[in-house]
């Protein structure tokens, strides 16, 4: 039985509808129920929903064999996984954003807002860069507005919200999208198992066909 973590939302039913696509549906996870695991033993999966920021550390520890999440909590986390597919949904962009007009006065302490403390470090160490980094949990579109910072460092989807509030992308960092992890002992000991399952995963994403996303009660 493999064991896979599902993020909850939008990213977690587009993942099943791939892994049904490929041959690990599960008609139990579709019933409404309080059950908080979800298992196909002919299929040999069992499924369980976790916090999106939580799928790397269930698979890192071994609560779960494969999983999937994004790979800016990859980047953010850095978990002791194995990172086997790029699934290609949830595309987002890293970004730096400001205002449009911002100039960067290099003489001084950049102020930076994000929940990206590492990416952000990162990315401004890569260009020799002094900042001072201002770790915030809520929308932080608002910290420049406000005064608090001079650029943030955040995800962008579509950039409406940032446009709504009279703000654009600086910088590109990183692209972001959803990847396929798994549990390096889990790797050893379930070899064929989890290679059968990434194979599977990988020519449906391959394929023409398109894959209707399966909405769930999580």
């Amino acid at each position: 039985m493999i064991n896979v973590a599902l993020p909850k939302g939008r990213l977690g039913e587009k993942t099943y509808s791939l892994m049904a696509a490929a041959g690990y549906d599960c008609p139990s996870i579709l019933e409404k129920n309080r059950k908080l695991t979800f298992e196909n033993p002919e299929k040999g999966v069992r499924y369980f929903w976790v916090k999106p920021s939580d799928v790397s550390i269930y698979v890192e520890r071994g609560a779960a064999d494969v999983g999937v999440c994004g790979k800016d909590i990859l980047l953010e986390y850095a978990p002791d996984i194995y990172e086997l597919l790029d699934l290609g949904i949830g595309k987002c962009r890293m970004c730096v954003a400001g205002f449009s007009d911002f100039y960067d006065e290099e003489e001084r302490t950049l102020r930076v807002a994000t929940k990206f403390p590492r990416i952000a470090a990162g990315y401004y160490e890569s260009i020799g860069r002094d900042i001072d980094i201002i770790h915030l949990n809520g929308s932080i579109e608002i910290a420049p507005i406000l005064g608090l910072s001079d650029v943030i460092v955040d995800i962008v989807e579509t950039g409406n919200t940032l446009r709504e509030n009279n703000l654009s992308v600086l910088k590109e960092i990183v692209p972001i999208s959803a990847r396929f992890i798994c549990n390096k002992v889990s790797y050893q000991f379930k070899h064929p198992e989890i290679l059968k399952l990434r194979d599977g995963l990988a020519d449906v994403i391959g394929s023409d066909r398109q894959v209707e996303t399966i909405r769930l009660e999580h």
